[in-house]
């Protein structure tokens, strides 16, 4: 018999929005399976501007002493290993190229765990919701609320918001649901103020100004725009 999935839930906190050029401030993880927990503060070897310190609290001085992401990846790594599947809130467009960059900058082998966005899923099975980010789902589902920004805080926010969300479905169900797609990103940005940058570069909120402006109801983005709802960008 083949062993069943354990879900990992990680997230992390950045120096910015571009994994190209921004770094891991911060990454945690739970495991439900054995009730344990990781957290690691980054040195990431660049200033912290003070529009990401307004968001997730951490200083530069917090991070003065921290190991570097080929110290804290490693150990991070080593806490997901097994048969496992990592679940992270808005995991395809952000939290996973920045591990995929640290990971290459470092010189680690990163596994190629399967992995599970739950804003996609949210915004697949929940269309009803006029938004969907982890703190107005958590509100709807009923969570207690946490320290909003930290990354383990919203690790086990997201355990206990997913866990609801998917019922007893397994995570292989949810893996395979998740990972049929009629439609396809092309690799750039075909238009507008990031034209020719990759869909990684681009920052998620330019998505959604592109909607309140009416864009992706022009005929010929169509197809850009079921890519993008099915991609979790959109």
């Amino acid at each position: 018999m083949a062993e069943v999935l354990r879900p990992i839930y990680y997230d992390t906190e950045t120096t910015g929005v571009r994994p190209e050029k921004d770094r891991i401030v911060e990454i945690a993880a739970y495991d439900p399976y054995t009730n344990k927990s990781f957290q690691q503060l980054v040195q990431p070897g660049l200033a912290i501007p003070d529009e990401a310190i307004a968001i997730h609290g951490i200083t530069n001085e917090m991070v003065q002493n921290a190991p570097d992401f080929a110290e804290a990846g490693k150990a991070f790594i080593d806490f997901c290993s097994g048969n496992c599947v990592l679940i992270a809130h808005n995991n395809d467009s952000f939290d996973k190229h920045f591990l995929i960059h640290e990971c290459k900058r470092h010189q680690l082998e990163m596994p190629s765990w399967p992995m599970i966005d739950s804003l996609k899923w949210a915004r697949k099975y929940r269309p009803d919701l006029p938004r969907h980010s982890l703190q107005f789902l958590r509100q709807i589902y009923g969570i207690a609320e946490n320290n909003a920004h930290r990354a383990l805080d919203d690790v086990i926010v997201l355990h206990q918001l997913f866990s609801v969300m998917i019922d007893d479905l397994p995570l292989e169900k949810v893996v395979e649901l998740l990972g049929v797609s009629s439609e396809v990103l092309p690799e750039v940005m075909p238009f507008g103020k990031h034209q020719g940058k990759p869909f990684s570069e681009v920052p998620p909120n330019y998505f959604l100004w592109l909607k309140d402006q009416g864009a992706f109801e022009k005929p010929e983005n169509a197809s850009l725009k079921a890519a993008l709802v099915k991609s979790g960008l959109l």
